[in-house]
């Protein structure tokens, strides 16, 4: 019974201490971290955003001759709209710091050739001609 009786006085001490005043959650706080947090995403988005323009989301560091064609045809469809496809497939040609990568994308006004560089492993350029 006295093992008990300092339990139950220990839960009381603590219960009374500023210790439980820190473990209330008050829901005006949540809101705000969780728009703070929001805000530094959104700002290290944008310092990225400015470091490589022309990264290709989803792809990383381009390193290879496929990475490199696949995401300058990604670039290409996205640039020529959303009812555009890819005729044939685009042909990558090295060069001293990446790939030069060429192409046709379909849309509804025709056949655009596409010219894009990919240089120090992200897409550095693309041209509709």
């Amino acid at each position: 019974m006295k093992a008990t009786a300092r339990w139950a006085g220990a839960a009381l001490f603590l219960l009374t201490t500023p210790l439980h005043a820190q473990i209330v959650v008050v829901p005006r706080h949540v809101v705000g971290a969780a728009i703070v947090s929001d805000i530094v995403a959104d700002r290290q988005a944008q310092r990225d955003a400015r470091q490589t323009p022309y990264a290709a989301p989803g792809y990383g560091s381009i390193s290879t001759a496929a990475a490199a064609r696949d995401a300058c045809a990604e670039k290409a469809l996205h640039q020529a709209g959303p009812s555009s496809r890819l005729i044939g497939p685009a042909r990558a040609s090295t060069m001293s710091t990446g790939w030069e990568v060429e192409g046709v994308v379909g849309s509804g006004d025709g056949d655009i050739p596409f010219v894009c560089s990919v240089r120090n492993g992200s897409v550095s350029g693309i041209l509709l001609k």
